[in-house]
């Protein structure tokens, strides 16, 4: 191959590298714009966003609607990180109240990180956490616990935290990967889901629950679990979290 020809192939095969690049990012910024939107279908079955992806308008402080947060809108992500320290930690809850409706919500958890998503909050200054009132889908690292933190399940990921193990056995992804959790409550029975598996399913009210709780750490809360509406909380507890693509539809 002469000179030229070597120079020929060598400017084709640049040529090509740009363009492979510049398919590639088309896609991936395709893929990013889906994140936190509706489709139509979506919009005409009544799914309504809880985090438009850019800000964190539609939450507040647990019980202190006018303080300022460390939940933070990033890359599309409504993330808390321990180590923000220009906002004062602690759970969110949306504005709204919710009783019979699905809730769906991709998540990712730090190395060794705990967190939660709370049902039925009842937001108010009466009660010390979004914990004494709300029961909890559980968002852990499962494979970088203490050893026994798990509990039988109770406290894996996807569990209804403390209360009852897994209904089906399943990890999550590691930390730093997408999860996609499902909740479900109608006429207070609540259904959980972990990246298409059923975790929980428990009726609020029914002799069980009443007995799920008497025998868990929940049971020094006076109201705990008793409420079928109330605020969705997302809880700030150890080393980071996000969400996105935060979606409800309201069942009548």
């Amino acid at each position: 191959m002469n000179n030229k020809n070597r120079l020929r192939a060598a400017v084709l095969i640049s040529l090509a590298c740009v363009l492979l690049l510049l398919i590639i990012s088309y896609f991936y910024n395709k893929k990013l714009n889906t994140n936190n939107t509706l489709s139509s279908n979506e919009k005409a079955a009544g799914w309504v966003l809880l985090f438009d992806g850019k800000t964190t308008n539609g939450w507040h402080m647990f019980s202190k609607p006018a303080m300022k947060h460390a939940w933070k809108a990033v890359n599309g992500e409504l993330t808390s990180a321990s180590s923000d320290t220009t906002g004062t930690h602690g759970d969110i809850v949306t504005d709204g109240v919710y009783e019979n409706y699905e809730l769906v919500f991709d998540w990712k958890i730090a190395r060794e990180g705990n967190s939660g998503v709370f049902i039925n909050v009842q937001d108010d200054t009466s009660y010390m956490a979004t914990w004494a009132t709300g029961p909890e889908y559980q968002l852990l690292d499962n494979p970088n616990m203490q050893p026994g933190y798990l509990d039988g399940g109770k406290k894996g990921a996807g569990a209804l935290y403390g209360l009852a193990p897994l209904a089906n056995p399943i990890e999550p992804k590691p930390a730093g990967e997408w999860n996609t959790g499902r909740m479900m409550q109608v006429n207070g029975k609540i259904n959980f889901w972990l990246n298409g598996i059923m975790t929980a399913e428990e009726q609020i009210g029914s002799a069980r629950w009443k007995g799920l709780v008497a025998n868990s750490k929940a049971a020094v809360f006076p109201d705990f679990g008793k409420m079928t509406k109330g605020h969705i909380g997302l809880q700030d507890w150890a080393k980071g979290v996000s969400f996105r693509n935060i979606k409800i539809r309201i069942i009548q």
